[in-house]
């Protein structure tokens, strides 16, 4: 019995918290020490819904020709250079029997080079100015 009421209990504070939080930011105002420019806005590109890729021009070719071997899962796990996904198609060409791309590689490396470059992802900032306290066994 206690332990249904401690998951009530918890549940109960999650979600309470989670409501506040989402009131608060969400009612969030500039204050006159802020400027907008402060303010990191991330703009989420347009995804197709079927491949789930950057909706972008050349999308429709990359769909095409790539998603006829594997699936768009495999595209949009990788990040690479220009050059990187030009070795890729390379290396496809010779063992995987892709065929050639002509006039569509262009567009396609230029699509896969803007859309799916390397990103600098590293892990979170350190923490400033917490006040740590220990914790007591009793």
């Amino acid at each position: 019995m206690r332990k249904v009421i401690f998951i009530v209990v918890s549940i109960a504070y999650i979600t309470l918290s989670f409501v506040q939080c989402s009131t608060d930011t969400s009612k969030r105002e500039l204050n006159s020490e802020e400027s907008v420019d402060s303010v990191s806005i991330v703009h989420m590109p347009a995804m197709d819904s079927t491949s789930g890729l950057v909706i972008d021009e050349g999308m429709e070719l990359v769909k095409a020709n790539c998603t006829a071997c594997h699936s768009s899962k495999l595209i949009i796990q990788n990040r690479a250079s220009r050059e990187g996904w030009l070795d890729m198609i390379r290396w496809m060409q010779e063992t995987q029997n892709l065929w050639p791309l002509g006039a569509n590689e262009e567009i396609i490396l230029k699509y896969l080079a803007k859309n799916y470059a390397p990103e600098n992802v590293g892990r979170r900032a350190p923490l400033e100015e917490i006040e740590w306290y220990t914790l007591e066994d009793k």
